[in-house]
């Protein structure tokens, strides 16, 4: 089978070299785009956000007993702690739809459920709480609170659909708990884990804090001084590496680590070069496809419209709060306000890197049915609430 995969790659390789017609301006463009996409997100993301992140995942898979993410996030968990733990994370991460995947990855391979583990992945990047109260004022009250109900609602339902589909399967994971309900002695108090685990987590908060697009109180304050924080944070931890952990441990930890950056990693800068291809960076027009026919296949309230907005917001990638200012330009040139939300329930939390990422995390049925989901819903949602705004 890999090597049928490898003979397609090379032959589709082949058409596009063959038959792109490179001479063409936008396809210029479009091509520089992707590059610039790249650029991007490798100045903006990787540093601050993707490294902390790989290490968290990392953390996961070596100082999290198996025991207990089954017992919190497994099948046969506490469904309405599992999920309410699961659905307000976004809250406290504020991650773009790539930040979040390292995260899933560790805590879905340490043992978490279907269910749980997507209601993280969906919530991660959708219930951003400066995002949602950027949308308030920028796009109206009511699509914020939309926006808001939306998100929380989604990840919950997502959750419970994805466990319900592959409940056989859950079961059938569920039966070896046994296995893991005799652990070995901690070699910290749990106390020690959670300040570690806390420490790394705020490291991501505030090294990934973005600036707001307008002065909103407490984040613009906390923009201010995010590096300074940031950098006691660091030291912290260094203090408490040196202080609580083995060098064997360490090395252990720095291998995970590795091994779900050099498994993550090139598939994302692989997806936003070709998300900036298609539909270049935020708030340019250079990608393949123009950003009037986005902007005119969105107007009105008709199912293709939300449909479309949907299916676009699913491909895009928005890095924290892009989405808002896109949305405002989009809904100047007549886009819709039903479009308008399914492009914000179905955008920040899926991108074209992002699924092909999943692909490789979940398989590919477990990622159809999640960004069918995702979609579906979106779409549905956004007719519901354009028809009585």
């Amino acid at each position: 089978m890999k090597e049928k995969i490898k003979l397609l790659l090379i032959v589709i390789v082949f058409l596009a070299a063959y038959y792109i017609p490179f001479e063409y301006l936008r396809v210029q463009s479009a091509i520089i785009e992707s590059f610039n996409m790249v650029q991007d997100y490798a100045r903006q993301h990787v540093l601050t956000c993707l490294i902390p992140a790989f290490f968290i995942a990392g953390a996961i898979s070596v100082f999290v007993s198996q025991a207990s993410v089954m017992k919190y996030f497994g099948a046969k968990a506490n469904k309405i702690l599992s999920y309410s733990v699961a659905s307000v994370s976004g809250t406290i991460l504020a991650v773009c739809s790539c930040t979040v995947l390292p995260l899933f990855a560790g805590i879905y391979k340490r043992g978490a459920g279907i269910g749980p583990a997507t209601a993280f992945l969906y919530s991660g990047p959708a219930i951003n709480v400066l995002a949602i109260i950027l949308t308030a004022r920028v796009l109206g009250l009511e699509l914020g609170i939309a926006r808001a109900v939306g998100a929380i609602s989604f990840s919950i339902i997502i959750g419970l659909t994805m466990a319900f589909i592959y409940r056989k399967e859950e079961l059938q994971k569920s039966a070896d708990d046994k296995m893991f309900e005799l652990e070995s002695e901690e070699k910290r108090p749990l106390i020690k884990n959670a300040i570690y685990f806390f420490t790394l987590v705020l490291i991501l908060i505030f090294a990934a804090w973005g600036k707001p697009s307008q002065p909103v109180g407490l984040w613009s304050f906390i923009y201010k001084i995010h590096w300074f924080v940031t950098g006691i944070l660091l030291i912290l931890l260094g203090v408490m590496l040196k202080q609580w952990f083995e060098k064997e441990e360490l090395k252990i930890w720095i291998e995970s680590t590795w091994t779900f950056t050099k498994q993550i990693l090139p598939l994302l800068l692989g997806g936003v070069m070709v998300a900036g291809f298609l539909m270049g960076r935020p708030g340019m027009d250079n990608g393949i496809i123009p950003n009037r026919y986005v902007a005119m296949l969105v107007g009105g309230n008709s199912l293709w419209a939300n449909l479309f907005a949907s299916v676009s917001g699913a491909l895009m990638y928005f890095a924290t709060l892009t989405e808002i200012p896109i949305l405002q330009g989009l809904m100047g040139s007549g886009m819709g306000k039903g479009p308008a939300l399914a492009l914000l329930l179905a955008g920040p939390s899926l991108s074209l890197p992002c699924i092909i990422v999943l692909l490789k995390i979940m398989g590919i049925k477990k990622m159809l049915v999640y960004v069918s989901l995702v979609v579906v819903m979106s779409t549905i949602v956004g007719m519901i609430y354009g028809r009585f705004f």
